[in-house]
This record gives C-alpha cells, sequence and structure tokens, in this order.
C-alpha cells in the first residue's frame, strides 16, 4: 500500500464526480466530494442536485448491436451507480435509455449522502492547492473560472472549449395530437415519440424563418466552436438547406398514419420524465433569442399552441487537450495524483463521462495499492473511449468524442455486412471486458 492518504478529494458532484466518488467509497477509500452549486450556481444548471441532466434527458441507445449500447452493457458489469439510477428513473424513450431527469438528480443525490464513507462539502474550489492529493478534478464544463484559471497555469497552456446549446422542452398537454402521432422510426422500438409532420412548403418557410431569426451570440469568446453531436439547429441550417431533412428533422421510417407515407421532413419529441407531462425537441439545440423560439418552433404542425416548460439556450463547454496533458490513467503529467474525471477530459456525452468517472476511481485503487496499471482491454468499449481521449497521435487536432464503431477497432478478417461487423466487434469487446473485470 502506498504511504500516501486512503481519503480521497473529489470536485465536481456531476455525473462523472458522483459516479468517482461512490465507487472509490465502495472501494474503502473515504472521499470528500465537494460542489460548489448551493453556494454558486452555473449558467446552466436548475437545481443543486448532483447529477443534474442539463442538455438532455438521454443516456443514449441500449441496442445491443450499437457502440452506446455495449457501453452501458460494460458499465453494468462494472456495477456503475449511475446507470442503475438511470434505469430505476427510465421513461419511455424507444430503444434509448430516455431518464426522469428530477427522479434520477433526486435518488444519486440521495444514494451519494447516504454513503457513510463520503462527506460532502458545498464549497466552491478556486485553487488545486487548496485540496490535498489524490484528487480528481470532475468540474464539468462549466468549471468555476477561477478554479479554471488555475488549471491553465498548471497546464502551461490554454483550455479547449466549445459551445452547448439546449434544446426546449414543452407541457404535453399542448402537443396537438390531431397532427402529431406516435411512433417509433421504422416501428423497430415502441411507440414513445411524437413525431411533428411537415409538408415541402411548411419546411422551406421554417429553414427561412430560422436563417433570419435573431440568434443569442457569445460576448466574451473570439471563436465558437460546436461539437458535432450537439449542433445548434441554426448552425445546421447554415450549412444548408435541406441539413435539417437529413439530420434532426429526416423522416425517413415515419409513416403518417394520416397520409400513408413518409412526411417530407419531421420533427420528434421525446418523453422527458416519468409522468410524460414534457417533452423535448430532439437535437433542436439552440442559440436563438427565446421570443424567436417561441414564435418558430410554434409553425411546427402539432405545436401551433405549445407551452414551453423550457426554452433553448447556449453554455460554454471546456475541455483539456487529454492527449498532451494527461497519462493514460487520467492523471495529470505534472501531477500524477490529481486525475481528472467526465467532460473536462474531453468525452461527449452523459454516458461516456459516467464511464470516464468510473475508470478513473479504478485507476486510483490502482495506483494507491500499487498495482500495476491496467486499463481496460482496448477491444472495449471503455477501452476504445480512453484511447481517444489519450492517444497522442491526437494532440494537434484534439476534439471532443462520443463513443461510437469507429472509436473500436475493426474485426481483422472482411466482412461486407456492417451489422455481422458491428456484431463481431460487441462479441470481442465483451470477451477481453469479461477477463478484465476477472482480473480487478
Amino acid at each position: 500500500m502506498s504511504k500516501l492518504s486512503r481519503k480521497i478529494t473529489v470536485v465536481g458532484a456531476g455525473l462523472a464526480g458522483s459516479e468517482c466518488a461512490l465507487q472509490l467509497a465502495n472501494k474503502g477509500f473515504e472521499v470528500v466530494l465537494y460542489e460548489m452549486r448551493g453556494v454558486k450556481p452555473t449558467p446552466a444548471h436548475k437545481t443543486t442536485d448532483f447529477a443534474e441532466l442539463v442538455c438532455s434527458n438521454s443516456f443514449g441507445s441500449l441496442s445491443d448491436v450499437s457502440a452506446t449500447g455495449q457501453l452501458k452493457w460494460e458499465a453494468e458489469h462494472l456495477n456503475s451507480f449511475v446507470l442503475k439510477a438511470a434505469k430505476d428513473h427510465a421513461v419511455p424513450a424507444g430503444q434509448a435509455l430516455g431518464i426522469d431527469r428530477e427522479r434520477f438528480a433526486q435518488a444519486v443525490t440521495a444514494l451519494v449522502e447516504a454513503h457513510p464513507r463520503i462527506e460532502i462539502k458545498r464549497d466552491v474550489v478556486t485553487s488545486l492547492n487548496q485540496i490535498p492529493r489524490p484528487a480528481v478534478i470532475a468540474t464539468g464544463p462549466l468549471t468555476d473560472e477561477a478554479l479554471a484559471n488555475d488549471l491553465q497555469k498548471h497546464f502551461g497552456d490554454e483550455f479547449l472549449y466549445f459551445f452547448d446549446a439546449i434544446a426546449p422542452i414543452i407541457d404535453a398537454e399542448s402537443i396537438n395530437t390531431e397532427i402529431a402521432w406516435k411512433a417509433d422510426r421504422y416501428d423497430k422500438g415502441t411507440p414513445d415519440y411524437y413525431n411533428c409532420p411537415m409538408d415541402k412548403v411548411q419546411y422551406n418557410t421554417f429553414i427561412e424563418e430560422i436563417k433570419n431569426a435573431r440568434k443569442i451570440e457569445p460576448k466574451h469568446f473570439e471563436t465558437t466552436n460546436f461539437f458535432e453531436g450537439c449542433m445548434p439547429i441554426e448552425v445546421m441550417v447554415d450549412r444548408g438547406p435541406q441539413t435539417l431533412r437529413f439530420g434532426p428533422m429526416k423522416p425517413v421510417g415515419l409513416t403518417n398514419p394520416k397520409t400513408g407515407r413518409y412526411p417530407f421532413a419531421a420533427v420528434q419529441l421525446r418523453q422527458d420524465n416519468k409522468e410524460a407531462t414534457a417533452y423535448n425537441i430532439v437535437g433542436f439545440q439552440t442559440r436563438m433569442a427565446y421570443g424567436e423560439q417561441t414564435r418558430i418552433f410554434r409553425m411546427i404542425p402539432g405545436l401551433e399552441n405549445a407551452e414551453f416548460l423550457k426554452l433553448g439556450s447556449i453554455h460554454r463547454n471546456m475541455f483539456i487537450n487529454s492527449p498532451k496533458r494527461l497519462n493514460k490513467d487520467l492523471s495529470s503529467k505534472s501531477d500524477p495524483y490529481l486525475f481528472f474525471a467526465g467532460q473536462i477530459t474531453g468525452v461527449e456525452g452523459y454516458f461516456e463521462s459516467v464511464c470516464i468517472g468510473l475508470l478513473v476511481a479504478n485507476f486510483i485503487e490502482q495506483k494507491l495499492n500499487d498495482k500495476v496499471f491496467s486499463p481496460p482491454p482496448r477491444e472495449s468499449a471503455m477501452g476504445s473511449l480512453l484511447e481517444a481521449i489519450t492517444d497522442p497521435f491526437k494532440e494537434k487536432n484534439f476534439q471532443p468524442t462520443n463513443i461510437n464503431f469507429a472509436l473500436i477497432p475493426p474485426w481483422p478478417e472482411p466482412i461486407k455486412d456492417k451489422k455481422e461487423k458491428k456484431i463481431k466487434q460487441i462479441e470481442k469487446a465483451r470477451t477481453t471486458l469479461t477477463s478484465w473485470t476477472a482480473q480487478l
């Protein structure tokens, strides 16, 4: 056993920080968990609960033939506390893991507060000198400015960042079900999504209105770098008038029961809470002014009288150039007992952040117990995600990433059928991950 203290400081009680703290405490470590909300709010969060979901209420696909589904399979085998809470508070979302965000956050908060080896401190950490080592920084994209400046000094260069836009949420009772109908694409899953159809004229008018809408522009930053997976609709429209029809408004697989055919375009609404009283507009992250959002989104057939429980907004996301500044175990190259977890490491996506928090807890346990560093196998989804954010080859053009099949090593033998190839990759991932967990 190392001479270092078995008391570990975790800064940030978001998805990654909560998972990391619970994992460490369950491994027998004493944990001090800092969370500034309750003392100082962020531009995006609405509550002081831990693991609050801001941008969406989905953890992504549960399909056995998807990279996100495989990531959940692996996390479940590693006893993820956050995943269990998400499943306990799931809402219908077809093949995706939709979550009642309020009950989920309350459940995670209660779990953390009840753990006898976790001490919670509601306070703002403004400097790395405030916290003893070992420590985990899991402050996410909305890190306090003072701490961000101190981290910049620690790493010796500026942080990278992008902007993340939040989609609006609608009161379910205000959806016109005479026009919108419930279905899942190609009827593969359960009919959980409301679908609002548009004809060609309606679509083109809608696009023009988005083009001409007043936008909320960032005032304090010189560049605006949007992550592809959370692109504001107005940015997509700027790429071409048909972009939305091949993105979040893709109509294929959605047969309108009134016409018996696909509409020209379709807007989907996903259930946002267990009671099904709220729905978010899928893929409609936006930086349009509030008044413009209300006016333009009510042009969507079925949403003429929509009541908005929450309008879209924009906030800054920040992340480290992890391939350049972090070791493979996600500790700082300048301080091997200072670890980082979650979105600040350059992973994108709620559940990817959870998994990095889970992995960091395992890496800390290995290091403090003088074990040989053992990352998850490269063939696994977790190993592939870790490789994506620590590969030195990427340090010159590092960008955030979520899990996808492009990250997972391809099957060595040529296979023409894409689905069969994915199945082979998943089989390999599960076999290697199972062997790895047996050795932990």
